[in-house]
């Protein structure tokens, strides 16, 4: 009985072993990672644009707007409160200060990734402390944005409703819920909570990371490695976050 010899080509890439694109395992993974939560966000978003387009809207005047169940809402005239500012329209501003934060934060994570280029420990930390108080300031926004979105206005939206199974007429609603919601559909509320929260566990979930990160680069621990790739990692989950609020605020703000 003959053998047949198998020749083996060592440096054929299914020997294993072999960086792809020359990115590491773990950059390979987190980019596994991005894609599939790009696909859940995706539908989250699609939804909510099936729904918004679906939806009755409002054909009158948008100066002559009152908030109605009957009607998808004008964003301008949902967002337009403003911190300290009571009272006065300020259409889309403070969700644009909210942007511009999170924007700023990419820019800081930018340098920090920079930085760990060079091996410049020092530089790492400050920019890294940077993009968590990034971080914390657009949560500390989104929760200000939530209590304003659930108080409401100062004027009730009067409609008739259902509650504990018995029907009231001319029931006043103030502000949203997942049962009522003084802005328009009941959706409108869910949609709003579910992807904007859903949203913001991305970004408080990305602020401990980066906290992690921080302290270990002040250790010296990626130092000692020879290398800064966590911060590559950790870079390219912040850019997603951001890149995914920018559809959050173009379908909720300005559709």
């Amino acid at each position: 009985m003959s053998s047949t010899a198998i020749s083996v080509d060592n440096k054929s890439p299914w020997r294993g072993g072999v960086g792809p694109f020359k990115a590491s395992y773990g950059k390979l993974m987190m980019w596994f990672f991005l894609l599939s939560d790009a696909f859940t966000f995706s539908g989250l978003l699609i939804t909510y644009a099936f729904i918004r387009f679906s939806a009755s809207a409002y054909k009158g005047p948008v100066d002559e707007f009152v908030f109605s169940t009957e009607y998808w809402p004008i964003p301008e005239k949902v967002y337009e409160a403003f911190p300290g500012f009571h009272g006065v329209e300020l259409p889309l501003v403070f969700v644009g200060l909210m942007t511009f934060i999170l924007i700023m934060s990419s820019v800081t994570m930018v340098l920090a990734v920079e930085a760990g280029h060079r091996m410049d420990k020092k530089n790492v930390v400050k920019w890294m402390l940077w993009t968590i108080i990034g971080g914390f300031a657009f949560l500390t926004c989104q929760a200000w944005e939530w209590t304003h979105f659930i108080h409401g206005t100062d004027t009730a939206t009067i409609a008739d409703v259902v509650v504990n199974g018995i029907w009231i007429d001319n029931y006043e609603i103030y502000g949203a819920n997942l049962t009522f919601n003084q802005y328009g559909p009941p959706a409108f509320a869910a949609l709003f909570f579910f992807i904007t929260g859903f949203h913001g566990f991305h970004v408080f979930s990305g602020v401990v990371i980066n906290i992690i990160i921080f302290f270990n680069a002040a250790n010296g621990m990626y130092e000692r490695r020879g290398h800064y790739e966590m911060i590559e990692k950790v870079g390219l989950y912040w850019h997603f976050v951001d890149l995914v609020w920018v559809f959050v605020f173009t379908f909720f703000y300005l559709i």
